[in-house]
């Protein structure tokens, strides 16, 4: 069993909604990715036994640590939930306390609890007492934002009384609800919360590279970094990461690189899915991997005439040979990546 550990050099992938799945985690392991969380999974969808959620939690020995997330917003569903879910060996949770998609927030869940602290620690409190029904004992941490209107901060109150619950550790966007992605994350507060706390604090938002994540941890003294969208584009910004810690030679991100990362994805996704549904995933993910590189357009409409695994592999060897263009491409939007 891989060491759980919270520490600057040991690097965490976001819960993604549709991208932090079994092959995308088993990828960026591969690069120094240390807890790794999977999408954000459906309390009530579990209770109901929603056929979708077999995928969203599946895994495997190799997929270690792997980091549990789950949303709702009813109470009643969470302890029978729990106990399923432990029972199938799983060690490690987290509360889902800051997406603000609207499709979350309909539901009560996500950032939305800001709204209520009472019943966002009461959840907690429930996912602490089943976890540590774990035979070897069971980790919760919970994830949120500065509060949920801009100006409302509750952060501070929050995390000191999960703390007092018994959650081991907290993760911070700080951004408010209502800025979804807008705006720049206000890293001050990271710092501020650290020193108001114990327990752990993670870090996320705006840590796009490497020498993000490195400064955010220079800046705000916390514990660890998540990375999020810098993840999307680069899963190999794990190992960049750590080699700027370590004051290592960083990995030259050029086609033969890129085109490495896009063939690891296929075998992966292809190994542990291989459906239809996951073929037109990897084919509309590869572009992004293409990101800096000429002739991203002409990749992308070749890669929809692709009907087969192979068709996939061998565009890997288109992108081995594109050249580097401008850098300071801009990010595509994310409004709708729940993290």
């Amino acid at each position: 069993m891989t060491r759980f550990s919270i520490t600057p050099d040991s690097p965490w992938l976001a819960p993604l909604a549709g991208y932090s799945d079994l092959p995308f985690r088993m990828l960026v392991r591969q690069y120094g990715c240390g807890p790794a969380c999977s999408e954000m999974v459906s309390v009530k969808g579990m209770a109901f036994k929603n056929s979708g959620t077999r995928r969203l939690i599946a895994t495997c020995p190799e997929d270690d640590p792997m980091v549990l997330q789950l949303f709702g917003s009813e109470p009643e569903y969470f302890p029978p939930v729990m106990e399923k879910l432990v029972g199938m060996g799983y060690r490690n949770f987290d509360l889902n306390a800051g997406c603000p998609v609207r499709k979350v927030l309909k539901s009560g869940s996500g950032v939305q609890l800001m709204e209520d602290l009472d019943k966002l620690v009461e959840l907690a409190a429930i996912m602490v007492t089943k976890a540590a029904e774990h035979p070897e004992g069971g980790r919760v941490g919970v994830k949120f934002r500065l509060g949920f209107n801009k100006g409302e901060e509750v952060f501070l109150d929050l995390a000191r009384r999960l703390e007092g619950v018994g959650v081991d550790w907290v993760t911070m966007h700080p951004r408010y609800g209502r800025q979804m992605f807008a705006g720049r994350a206000n890293w001050a507060k990271l710092a501020e919360l650290k020193r108001a706390v114990s327990i752990p604090v993670i870090g996320s938002g705006d840590l796009f590279s490497a020498e993000d994540g490195a400064r955010c941890i220079e800046e705000t003294g916390i514990d660890a970094i998540m990375f999020a969208r810098g993840a999307l584009y680069d899963p190999s910004i794990f190992a960049r990461y750590v080699a700027l810690r370590q004051g290592a030679p960083l990995p030259v991100r050029d086609g033969a690189f890129l085109a490495g990362i896009v063939r690891e994805h296929i075998r992966l996704t292809r190994l542990f899915e291989g459906d239809g549904r996951s073929f037109r995933k990897i084919r509309s993910i590869i572009p992004r991997y293409a990101k800096g590189l000429r002739g991203i357009r002409s990749l992308r409409a070749s890669l929809l005439q692709c009907e087969t695994w192979e068709d996939l592999e061998r565009a890997a060897d288109v992108i081995r040979d594109l050249e580097p263009a401008d850098p300071d491409t801009p990010w595509p939007p994310v409004d709708e990546i729940c993290q």
